[in-house]
């Protein structure tokens, strides 16, 4: 997400940083290409407009102008700046109270409702311990409630019987009265969509939100609408009374006009954004790391928190025990690459690393093929299990026979074997650095045991605690890129 938006701005800031000097006719240059930026990105103009005249103001100060890092200080206010619209802090769910605690989901058709209902439903069973129960009130929709049911079933999540015929106002009311006899936490009502915002789609939410008194009512909306996005946002906000917004497709918006728009259209918080398709693919919307992204200061905070989620304990702590003694082989290779895709690939840790995109962009035309990862696990499952223990078997002749086996080439192979040798000597380094709890006190970070799967691809680290965001000085590895990944990244 914001992919164009990050580039034109880092063309910007790039050469305000390269400037020794800065006078206020640098400051106005360089305001002017990121307003076209923004603009171009389909942020709303009253927002572009306010946007600009803010930073404008402070960028053209004497503490800039004077500073001894005048890029940097533009940079800075241009990030507090975009923190602030985004919403400065992130908002929470407000559903520790008496329960059951009621959330409702309103917005158009086709705009991902249904899906984001489970979705949410999903992360506070499992993140809060909460007992939720999911009601669809879509008559509307053809198989709308069926579909709820389905996705309760893959969610481990309870859904409302549905009964033939019965309105939405009647079947959020049997929603109330079961969440309170069987003591749920938490009931999230799916209301129906229209089209376009019409009178009685309006009148029906009015109707269901005077029975259920919801805690929360969510609007969600498709980024991918851009500037759609936002005038549906303002007219359900003057209708409803919203309490916050879920994005959803904020991985096809490159530009993303939509986030930076809503919450100072509406008033209301961006509390989740959805990133993929599958039920697992929900952010909270963090204003400060979002702006970070955008700038291209990358989101490790957001990435610990994902590897935390994804890595699977036994194998991390087996996998930091063979680490420690220095141990790395082609199946502590593989373990890595799959921790890798259950994190969401090679594009999604390039948006959360600091420095990673310019090394992106460097290579295959600024294009992170995931399929890369698919290619190099096929090339270790062609190999024999005492090649993979032992890779300095991999002669010429085994190298033809496991490229015709995973269907790559010879020097596919070689630069797969060439990586993981690059980590295995970076392991040997670590060793002699006095094992991952050693390199981790010398960088900063946290203690004890390493950081499991992520140790050699991203740094080390404790367990428990926060990595470095890099191994600075291994070979290899620029700004906390896994050793040999930019010779598979430079292949079409």
């Amino acid at each position: 997400m914001f992919e164009s938006l990050s580039e034109r701005l880092g063309g910007v800031f790039d050469r305000l940083r390269g400037r020794g000097a800065l006078n206020e006719a640098d400051v106005r240059a360089a305001m002017r290409e990121v307003r076209i930026a923004l603009l171009e990105a389909d942020v709303a103009l009253p927002v572009v407009r306010d946007f600009i005249d803010k930073i404008t103001e402070q960028a053209v100060g004497q503490q800039v102008l004077k500073s001894v890092t005048p890029g940097q200080q533009v940079v800075k206010i241009v990030n507090d700046a975009l923190v602030e619209m985004l919403g400065s802090e992130a908002s929470e769910l407000s559903v520790d109270v008496t329960p059951p605690a009621v959330v409702m989901m309103v917005g158009l058709q086709g705009s991902g409702k249904t899906t984001t209902t489970a979705k949410i439903a999903k992360r506070l069973s499992e993140k809060q311990r909460k007992k939720v129960l999911m009601a669809s009130l879509d008559v509307q929709r053809p198989a709308a409630q069926e579909q709820l049911a389905v996705l309760g079933t893959q969610t481990n999540v309870a859904t409302l019987p549905i009964v033939a015929g019965q309105q939405p106002v009647d079947i959020a009311r049997r929603a109330l009265n079961a969440a309170k006899l069987q003591g749920y936490d938490v009931v999230m009502l799916d209301t129906a969509g229209r089209l376009h915002v019409d009178q009685a789609l309006m009148d029906e939410m009015r109707a269901v939100a005077d029975v259920a008194t919801p805690n929360e009512i969510l609007l969600v909306v498709d980024s991918l609408t851009g500037q759609d996005a936002v005038n549906v946002a303002q007219t359900f906000s003057d209708q409803v009374p919203l309490t916050g917004v879920v994005l959803t497709r904020m991985d096809g918006d490159a530009r993303g006009g939509a986030a930076l728009s809503m919450r100072a259209v509406t008033g209301k918080p961006i509390k989740f954004a959805g990133t993929g398709e599958k039920l697992d693919q929900l952010e909270a919307f963090h204003p400060s790391r979002v702006a970070g992204r955008i700038l291209g200061m990358g989101d490790v905070v957001s990435l610990v928190e994902r590897a935390a989620e994804t890595i699977k304990q036994d194998e991390a702590e087996k996998l930091a025990a063979r680490m420690a003694k220095g141990q790395f082989d082609l199946n502590d290779l593989r373990a890595q690459l799959d921790q890798m895709r259950r994190m969401g690939g090679l594009g999604m840790l390039a948006s959360m690393l600091p420095g990673v995109k310019k090394v992106q962009n460097a290579m295959a035309n600024g294009q992170v093929d995931d399929r890369i990862l698919v290619r190099m696990d096929a090339i270790i499952g062609s190999m024999t299990p005492k090649e993979r223990g032992k890779p300095e078997l991999m002669n010429a002749k085994r190298k033809i026979r496991v490229a015709k086996g995973s269907g790559t080439t010879v020097q596919d192979v070689n630069r797969l074997l060439k990586m993981h040798q690059e980590m295995a000597n970076a392991m040997k380094k670590i060793k002699k650095m006095g094992g991952l709890k050693g390199l981790a006190g010398m960088l900063g970070g946290g203690g004890g045991g390493g950081m499991g799967g992520l140790g050699g691809l991203l740094g080390g680290g404790g367990a428990g605690g926060t990595p470095p965001a890099g191994l600075p000085g291994l070979p290899g590895a620029p700004q906390g890129l896994p050793p040999g990944f930019q010779n598979f990244m430079k292949k079409k």
